[in-house]
Parts: structure tokens; sequence; C-alpha cells
């Protein structure tokens, strides 16, 4: 039953909620056609040094939903939901006008902390204002929005260098963050009540992170996604430079657009095939079948098979499947955990997010001209993940 108030229509609040949670996802694919324009324009004279603009920003990501999660539940959300919105702003004012590319850096390590704090809001603001199938259907409509985003992004970065620099992407950003600012302020209503809010003593953190580190489940699970997406942001982090290699930087928007399109395909088929097939069986059989694209791929590769179609082919089937393992490994870590949700959601989120950045741009870092070091890496991480699950749940079962 939905507790919304009365005069905040469902429409702008579904609107607004996919926006807070797009700040994250524009943030990283808006960037990626500047990233050789940036790198050009501060010195960088390693191409591959250029991704940490997307590397840093996920890093801070993980670590601001450690912050933002348990401060939403102590102090409101309409509150920390506006410092998180300010401070992103201001952030995205500091990228666009940095001194050097170090300094980019830090500020997009910044900028990701406190996109952390509006994503995790948001998803507190449906939780708060909505019940059983009425979350379940605004949840649907939230997210057939937000995958929008990985789509379109990247034609908007590149239309964006058409007409200006670099540095217009990052007041696009600004633009954004303050058109939700302002709305913020104006109409949401706070929907954490104050019986509701809950401590954060330190004390109590720390022992329901440990909880979630103790649990085999939620550990087997945490560590599996945050392997798996690290393939994500390998991809992420070098398409720009992969797309090139093949002669096809004037069309990398496009081709980026059909991978995010074959991933919001396969988000709509396992809402169906979730039902009759389970999460587990679904999610492990969709991890072996992204393996073993790998090896295929790699076997073609190593055998002389460079073809752009060959490969466009294997990158797009493998985030296809890829869509059916990230949902519900997430759901299946915090199954157990469900006493302290909001807590292990934070900490879940951190785990994984900041594994997976950490070793997707280790991965991306090893790019030499050729998509074979990024594939490698997506077969070394796939067969991880798979292992990881495998043992980790057969122990739990033992």
């Amino acid at each position: 039953m939905s507790r919304i108030n009365r005069e905040l229509h469902p429409l702008e609040l579904v609107t607004v909620v996919a926006g807070l949670m797009s700040l994250t996802a524009l943030a990283i694919d808006v960037m990626l056609p500047a990233l050789p324009a940036m790198g050009a324009d501060l010195g960088v004279s390693t191409e591959n040094d250029r991704q940490l603009v997307i590397v840093a920003f996920v890093l801070g990501m993980g670590s601001g939903q450690l912050v933002f999660g348990p401060l939403s539940d102590r102090f409101g959300r309409r509150r920390v939901l506006v410092i998180s919105l300010l401070l992103y702003t201001l952030f995205a004012v500091a990228c666009a006008v940095p001194g050097s590319f170090e300094q980019l850096v830090l500020f997009r390590a910044l900028q990701g902390v406190t996109a952390a704090g509006a994503r995790v809001v948001a998803l507190s603001l449906v939780r708060d204002l909505f019940e059983g199938a009425s979350m379940a259907r605004t949840m649907s409509w939230v997210m057939a929005t937000f995958m929008a985003v990985p789509i379109l992004a990247p034609n908007l970065g590149w239309l964006i260098l058409q007409v200006s620099t670099w540095r217009a992407i990052f007041w696009a950003l600004v633009v954004f963050g303050a058109v939700l600012l302002v709305w913020v302020g104006a109409r949401l209503p706070e929907t954490l009540s104050p019986e509701r809010r809950r401590s954060i003593h330190p004390r109590a953190l720390m022992e329901a992170y440990l909880e979630v580190v103790k649990n085999p489940t939620s550990r087997a699970y945490t560590i599996a996604t945050g392997l798996a997406f690290g393939a994500l942001f390998a991809f992420i982090s070098s398409s720009e430079q992969i797309f090139r290699s093949f002669g096809h930087a004037e069309r990398f928007p496009l081709y980026f657009a059909g991978v995010a399109g074959s991933m919001a395909v396969a988000s709509m088929v396992n809402a169906r095939l979730v039902g009759r097939l389970g999460m587990r069986r679904l999610s492990h059989g969709a991890l072996t079948v992204f393996t073993g694209i790998q090896v295929v791929y790699c076997a073609l590769y190593l055998s002389g098979v460079h073809d752009f179609a060959v490969f466009y082919t294997a990158l797009a089937l493998s985030f296809f499947v890829f869509s059916l393992i990230g949902a519900n490994f997430n759901a299946m870590a915090l199954q157990p955990l469900g006493h302290v949700a909001g807590t292990a959601s934070a900490a879940l989120g951190f785990a994984s997010t900041t594994l997976s950045g950490s070793i997707g741009g280790f991965v991306a870092r090893q790019y030499n001209g050729t998509p074979l070091p990024v594939a490698l890496g997506f077969l070394c991480l796939g067969a991880s993940s798979l292992a990881v699950v495998t043992l980790g749940t057969r122990a739990q079962s033992a």
C-alpha cells in the first residue's frame, strides 16, 4: 500500500527517482567519447591513464554507499539527499575546471562518493513510500527509465563534443545535478518519520557489517558479484580505445548503445525467467555461458580470427547473459540478512563496487591495442566468479 504524499504525483516521483539513480550511470557513460580529448588537453601521455577518470568515480561510488546509507537512516532522506546533490554539483563544477589531470581524478572520486548518496537515498525513498506490489511496480518503471541512460549517454557526450569541449560535458552534469537539487528542495517531503530513524553508533554498524562478512552465502555472492562486475567496468573503462582500434571511433556511441540495449532486453527476460528457473539456477547458468563465450572468443582470436563482427557478437552476447547474473547475485547476497537489510545493502554495495572497480581498472589498464587482454580478463573473472559461488554455496549446503 502506498504511503505517498498526496501532493506528489506518482509519475513525478518515478521520474525523479530514476533521475537520482541515473546520476551514476550518466556520470560514467557520458564521459567515454571525451576521454581522448581530456587526455590531450591535460597532458596525459599514456592512453590507459585516461581510464582513471572512470575508475576513480567507481571507487568513490563504492565508498560513498557506506557513508550515505547509515546517514539517511539516522537523519532522514531529504536532508541527506540535498547535501549529496549539492556536493555532487559542486564537484562537477570542479571537474569542469581542473588545473591538472591529477586534480580531475581526485574530483571525480569525490563526485563518485556524492553520487552514491543520491542512488542510496533514491532506493530508500521507494522503500519508504511503497510496499508489496506497489513497490515492485514502481521499481519496474524506475528501472525501465534508468536503462535508457547507458544507451543514450555516450551519444549525448558525442553530441556535446561536436559543439564544444569536454569541459561542457561536466557543465551538463552541473545543470542536471542542480535541477534535481532544486526539485528535491522544493517538492520532496521527508519520507522517514522520526520514530523509524535508527542510531548510527559505530559499534552497531560494525556488528552489522561483521554479520555480512560472516555469512557464507552473502560473502560468496558479494565476492562473485565484485568479480563479475569487474568485467563490466573493465569494458567500460577501455571501450572507447577498443572500438577505436577497430576503426570505429566515430560510431562508438552507437555500438556502445547496442551493447547497453542487449543488457536492457536481458533485464526484461530475467524478470520472466527468474520465476520459472529460480535465481540460483538462472544466474549460475548465465555465468557458465558468459565464461564459455570468453573461451570461444579467445580461442578464435588466438587462431587468427580478428574480425570486428565476431568481437561485437561475442561482446553483445556476453553482456546479454551478464544481465542475468548481477541482479540475482545481489538479491541472493541480501536474502539471509533481512533483519539488517539497509546496513547490509550498504556494506555489500561497498564491497562489490570497490572490488569490481579495482579489478576492472587493473584489467582495463592491460589494454595493448587489441581486445585480447580484456577478453582474457573476462575469462579469468568469469571463471573465478563461478568458482567462488560454486564452492561457497556448496560449503554452505554441506
